[in-house]
């Protein structure tokens, strides 16, 4: 017999059954791993960002000629590291919540608890990715301001992170596009830990606006990055990684893993608005993924032409 407060008596708290609680505390600790890859791929691009503007192959120097000087605008070269990076960790992802969501592959070797969890860990990095690089940007443009320290330091913040603050060029709209995308990642991507707060439904409902986020985050890079700011095979490689996920979100729409989002059962439940809208959603899916194949086809992306490299007169000289 189990003696009073004992194994088995009275004062022994009941034994947790089940999967251990799922935590933002336990998830951080598990995305150390992820994190340090992250970082390590960043550094790589970094690289090679840095090797090709002191090369002088970069396109980036077509747009910027004056960044020639590649060691005095290293930490403009890490924040764009940082960019490509945040915009690898985001396109994983959104795959790997398509993969959730919808039929589950058999070719898949992770099991659904470890692809959640990896799911999870990559939306925490690509928040961190993506801070870092809005960081990075603000600390250049703090490093090459000739104010007081206070008042280039207020500068670069409203230009970094105030929507409107930054209203040169191409940047007037694609800053704002990369700071929705940052400012919804991270209530979106935290929501996840309390939504037993906010309802099943509810939270639902909001996840799947990470997929804008995405959407936002492409488009900023489309719009900004002079690393594919010209047409060429870097910026159609861009294009092309959207193919898996239009193919997966249409998956995903066709044949989602809840029955109750199917299709016949807002049919069967006698909802017309209801089975419009899942109509609606899967057609523009449909229509996404021929829009895309039409721009690898065609090649005509949205680029700009890249000037030729001697702009001088043609005119030959006759003296």
């Amino acid at each position: 017999m189990s003696a009073p407060g004992g194994p088995g008596g009275p004062g022994t708290a009941p034994r947790r059954t089940g999967p251990p609680r799922i935590t933002l505390r336990s998830d951080l600790r598990a995305s150390l791993y992820d994190g340090l890859v992250a970082l390590a791929i960043t550094a790589v691009v970094f690289v090679v960002i840095y090797l090709r503007i002191r090369a002088k192959t970069s396109s980036t120097l077509t747009v910027m000629p004056f960044m020639a000087d590649a060691g005095a605008f290293w930490l403009y070269f890490v924040s764009q590291a940082f960019g490509w990076s945040a915009l690898l960790w985001a396109w994983g992802t959104v795959v790997l919540g398509l993969l959730m969501s919808g039929p589950r592959p058999r070719w898949l070797p992770l099991t659904r608890p470890r692809l959640e969890r990896l799911h999870r860990t990559t939306s925490l990095n690509t928040i961190a990715l993506i801070a870092a690089h809005a960081l990075f940007f603000a600390a250049e443009l703090i490093r090459h301001d000739t104010d007081s320290w206070y008042g280039r330091t207020w500068t670069a913040f409203v230009e970094t992170f105030v929507p409107g603050g930054y209203d040169s060029g191409t940047g007037a709209v694609a800053i704002p596009v990369g700071q929705a995308a940052l400012y919804l990642a991270i209530p979106l991507g935290l929501l996840f830990y309390v939504r037993h707060r906010v309802g099943p439904k509810t939270w639902r409902v909001l996840h799947r606006c990470i997929l804008v986020i995405y959407v936002l985050s492409v488009w900023h890079t489309l719009l900004y990055g002079t690393n594919v700011w010209y047409d060429g095979w870097f910026r159609t490689t861009v294009w092309l990684l959207q193919l898996p996920i239009a193919v997966l979100f249409l998956i995903r729409m066709l044949s989602p893993a809840r029955r109750s989002e199917r299709l016949a059962a807002a049919r069967a439940a006698g909802s017309r608005t209801v089975w419009a809208l899942r109509l609606t959603v899967r057609i523009a899916a449909v229509a996404v993924l021929g829009v895309l194949l039409a721009v690898l086809i065609t090649g005509r992306d949205g680029g700009r032409a890249e000037p030729p490299a001697d702009t001088t007169s043609s005119h030959t000289d006759h003296d």
